[in-house]
């Protein structure tokens, strides 16, 4: 048995199916952990979830922000654009079904046996482990709601962008939306700054990457992330592991074997979506 880790394959079927072919993996035994942005951008979103979707129980996901898009689109919440290569999902006669599983996975998932943390733009500076479950496991509790439409539409809110206990509890959710899904830079206080996507070369003083502000996630843990493909080259200290090879702009989908650390690549055959 091995596990698994990857992120962000943008709707990349083909690149997913070939690199899972070059790690032998085993559906019937191995362990898929998908560290968000399954959909969006690639050709072939439709044929990725029905994919993950079949593997059942092993599969592990978190979601990403082009996930919660997906959802919010077919909920009528935003506008399909063409860039998310959406219109085959949409009018799949399993769509709703599909729908249905997406809500239902995590925002965070730890395995406190092997001290492994997943999420799909990493882990707030401002929290501690035990506050990242209980406000991810809110979020998701209404998510999977039948009538979580009139919730997810209020939860987009760029303002929310440092955490307090005095914050109301949907400020805190929307906070929780955003440093799980959007999150990349960080001002040395631990506010979130979600405009810039660049290289950390390229980014102003003060904002650092979210991952070199002193954190309470005890040091124990290896946290794996994706949402962030500019990342490449960039120094990424111990206990950080970046997930995103940026496969729907051309470069690559790279997997991790848990059991030896090992690196496994799959070159894009897309065009630059």
């Amino acid at each position: 048995m091995s596990t698994y880790f990857l992120s962000d394959i943008h709707g990349c079927y083909k690149e997913l199916r070939m690199l899972l072919k070059q790690v032998l993996f085993n559906s019937k035994e191995d362990y898929l952990w998908i560290a968000g942005d399954l959909v969006s951008r690639g050709p072939d979103s439709l044929k990725v979830l029905r994919y993950l979707y079949s593997l059942g129980n092993k599969v592990k996901i978190v979601l990403g922000n082009h996930d919660i898009n997906l959802i919010a689109v077919h909920a009528g919440i935003k506008k399909n654009k063409k860039e998310n290569y959406f219109d085959e999902f949409l009018s799949a006669s399993d769509s709703i079904e599909l729908i249905n599983w997406l809500r239902s996975q995590a925002l965070l998932r730890i395995d406190k046996k092997n001290n492994i943390i997943m999420s799909h733009a990493g882990i707030s500076p401002q929290w501690s482990i035990n506050t990242a479950k209980i406000y991810t496991r809110d979020f998701i509790k209404y998510l999977s709601q039948e009538n979580y439409i009139s919730f997810l539409k209020d939860m987009y809110a760029d303002n929310i962008d440092f955490w307090t206990v005095y914050l109301n509890q949907f400020d805190q959710l929307r906070y929780t939306l955003n440093s799980c899904t959007r999150m990349r830079y960080c001002y040395p206080d631990g506010r979130l700054n979600m405009l810039y996507k660049q290289s950390p070369s390229l980014v102003p003083y003060p904002l650092q990457p979210w991952f070199l502000i002193p954190s309470k996630i005890p040091k124990i843990y290896s946290i794996f992330f994706g949402h962030w493909s500019s990342l490449k080259g960039t120094y990424i200290p111990e206990p950080f592991i970046s997930l995103d090879g940026g496969c729907c702009w051309g470069e690559e989908l790279r997997i991790f074997r848990w059991e030896d650390k090992k690196w496994f690549f799959q070159s894009s055959g897309c065009r630059k979506y």
